[in-house]
């Protein structure tokens, strides 16, 4: 194990509703979607119909920009509704599954005996590839693509965030694979990073054929840009895929069993929920049994992610594509009496504006209020004390929208994806969208790059 590497700017959200190391009832499902916009830069074009049968690996829909790459379904079921918004944009597939679900065969095999290109189309006939993500960018990884080295983040730091030793206890067998058959993709490295004064789970201590990191600090210490950061940064030119560990173990049952099973542990979590705790589901499920007791008062905010990255889902959506979190927080549209000029001693501030800064290990029980709205940008110089990278966010941010490709390049843009600006967005005076903004920015420079 290498040295420790200390993450010193950063802030960790401390929130009330972590979830609790014990299973619930897994919740009936009545039916699952697939969501095309969880899939950066995939524009979707449908190879099922409504009405259609499918087994669970089924294609369900292609990228428009490479047919190669695609989406497949979660479950076995007929295609219920093809859900558009303006312009025929498709905004969900729903499925109503079976009873029992019945998977397409892929056939086992052993990655080791495996070429890469077998590895590589095994993944895209699955629908696994659609898992691994690539940087720059921040989107599906190119198949044509030789990265020079694969990440995976074996710990989360996000605000609630799901123990990720517990999450992948007893999965030892299907994790090995899975980093196996990710050995086939790249000539470089495998960086498993772990997080420091923590006993890793079996799943993690015994990986074969990884080279293991730690990593200590605040958040954002568990992002994958963070660990790719002060591991082996990228420069131009450069390619580096990253993939969850539970997609990993989705990735390992796939040669194991032949079988595309995208099952994951989900914690539900928040200030709004009785009893926080995991459960098992599987990618695309309605959350309606997950929501329909144990949260208090009606009108909060059901997010499938985390509260600083992930989706407004509903009370009726369906787990993110790659969501192992689901977080419920009051909605925060009341209007406050006083706002800022009472002292705030229940308040959350990363400055001293409230008398809150005397309490630090609180627990806030917060909610989605902006408290202000969008302003001028003014230099502050807040967004440094939580980036921990060598990089300067404003000027990228203002490089951005200027889309000055130049400008962009030269300050860091390819190491950096939305997620990496979450914290940045949440202190930010102006109140700005940043990640959104970074979002946009990443996809003009593919078009204009590629």
């Amino acid at each position: 194990m290498s040295n420790v590497i200390k993450i010193r700017k950063g802030y960790d959200i401390k929130l009330a509703g972590a979830a609790e190391q014990k299973f619930g009832a897994t919740p009936s499902v009545s039916h699952y979607a697939l969501i095309p916009d969880d899939f950066n830069g995939v524009i979707p074009k449908l190879e099922a119909r409504e009405g259609d049968k499918v087994l669970a690996g089924d294609p369900v829909f292609y990228s428009k920009e490479d047919d190669r790459i695609k989406v497949c379904a979660p479950v076995s079921g007929e295609i219920a509704e093809v859900v558009r918004g303006e312009k025929r944009k498709i905004l969900a597939i729903r499925i109503l599954p079976d009873s029992d679900v019945q998977y397409r065969d892929f056939g086992t095999a052993k990655p080791g005996d495996l070429s890469r290109e077998d590895v590589i189309e095994r993944m895209l006939k699955s629908g696994v590839w659609a898992s691994l993500q690539m940087r720059p960018y921040g989107r599906m990884a190119n198949p044509d693509d030789s990265p020079k080295a694969i990440f995976i983040s074996g710990m989360n730091s996000n605000p609630l965030a799901p123990d990720m030793n517990f999450v992948m206890s007893g999965q030892e067998k299907e994790f090995q694979a899975g980093l196996d058959a990710l050995a086939k993709l790249t000539e470089g490295k495998i960086h498993l990073s772990l997080e420091a004064g923590v006993k890793s789970c079996p799943a993690f201590e015994g990986a074969q054929g990884v080279v293991k990191h730690q990593f200590d600090g605040p958040h954002p210490a568990g992002n994958v840009g963070t660990q790719i950061h002060h591991i082996d940064p990228i420069n131009k030119g450069e390619v580096v895929w990253t993939m969850n560990p539970q997609d990993v173990v989705v990735l390992g049952r796939l040669f194991l069993e032949g079988k595309y099973r995208p099952e994951r542990i989900v914690a539900l979590t928040g200030s709004q929920v009785e009893a926080p705790q995991y459960y098992k589901l599987t990618s695309g499920a309605s959350l309606k049994g997950v929501f329909e007791a144990g949260i208090k008062g009606d009108n909060n905010r059901y997010i499938s992610g985390n509260v600083l990255t992930g989706r407004n889902a509903g009370k009726e959506g369906y787990l993110g594509y790659n969501d192992e979190q689901l977080t419920v927080i009051p909605e925060g549209d009341e209007t406050e009496f006083l706002g800022w000029v009472l002292p705030g001693f229940g308040k959350f501030s990363l400055s001293r504006t409230f008398f809150s800064w005397l309490t630090p290990n609180k627990k806030y029980e917060l909610n989605t209020n902006m408290h202000g709205e969008e302003r001028a940008f003014v230099v502050t110089g807040q967004y440094e004390r939580v980036f921990p990278f060598n990089i300067y966010p404003q000027q990228l941010i203002k490089a951005v929208m200027i889309k000055d490709i130049e400008l962009m390049e030269s300050l860091g843009i390819y190491e950096v994806t939305e997620e990496d600006f979450a914290l940045c967005e949440v202190i930010c005076t102006s109140k700005l969208p940043l990640q959104e903004t970074m979002r946009e920015g990443l996809d003009f420079m593919y078009k204009e790059m590629n």
